[in-house]
């Protein structure tokens, strides 16, 4: 079974299709989702949307293109969401230098405003990166490794290199693998790919985006993580089984959803 750690099935591209897509991932092979909010509109949608399905759980948190709309108001309302049993993470929270939308100041004071709602629930966390590499990882050490109540995490889309996801490992996180790992031009993801150990290593689609090849471009879904894995699988020089397996075991343990 495939277990997609990190996916946003609240988005409008999935508007025409939503329902009859997310029935058809079980028979397609996709045992398990985690839908992650990014917004308050994205949190409220995938608490909804985790109630609806038996197979979807939710991340919930803001993204930091969003943080803007943060208070303490919106923060308890984030813990409330967070307290359903269906609820497995703080997400998507991080630091995005890329986009700029939030000062760097206000991203940071949100993104650890979040990392101490995840201890303070005993909850693992999502991280979003971007253009941002040292500071996300200065801040994750500051304010959430080793912490009362960690519970380690998933760092998302990782773009990182090799030494540094080393770091996160000895620390405690999870690197999360999407469909760049099969661009041709993702030459560090890859060798990240193959030195960290298996178990350390999750999957994820980050639909509607980064599409692996031969969609990309296309909107992606669930349905296209076996390109993902056997590109691990042939990185590692092991079975497309192999690390199916594992990852789904990985994710369960991050999640700290009972094996069936």
């Amino acid at each position: 079974m495939i277990f997609d750690t990190h996916a946003h099935y609240d988005d409008e591209a999935f508007d025409e299709d939503r329902d009859a897509l997310l029935k058809s991932l079980p028979q397609h092979g996709v045992g398990k989702v985690v839908n992650v909010g990014a917004s308050m509109r994205g949190a409220r949608a995938t608490y909804q949307l985790m109630q609806k399905y038996d197979f979807l759980y939710g991340a919930i948190g803001i993204h930091p293109d969003e943080v803007g709309e943060l208070d303490d108001t919106k923060m308890e309302e984030l813990r409330t969401m967070l307290s359903h049993k269906k609820a497995v993470a703080v997400g998507e929270i991080g630091l995005d230098y890329y986009w700029d939308k939030e000062s760097h100041e206000q991203q940071k004071k949100w993104f650890a405003a979040q990392m101490e709602l995840a201890l303070s629930m005993e909850l693992p966390i999502n991280v979003h990166s971007r253009d941002a590499a040292q500071d996300t990882f200065d801040a994750i050490r500051a304010h959430h490794a080793g912490k009362p109540g960690f519970c380690g995490g998933i760092i998302h889309c990782y773009s990182g290199s090799v030494e540094m996801a080393r770091e996160y490992v000895k620390l405690g996180y999870s690197i999360g693998i999407g469909g760049v790992v099969t661009f041709k031009n993702a030459r560090v993801l890859k060798e990240v790919a193959a030195d960290i150990p298996l178990e350390r290593i999750v999957v994820e689609t980050d639909c509607p985006y980064l599409a692996p090849v031969p969609h990309r471009g296309k909107r992606n879904s669930s349905l296209y993580l076996p390109y993902v894995i056997e590109e691990i699988a042939r990185i590692r020089e092991i079975s497309p089984e192999e690390v199916e397996d594992a990852t789904y075991k990985n994710a369960l343990r991050i999640y700290r959803i009972p094996e069936e």
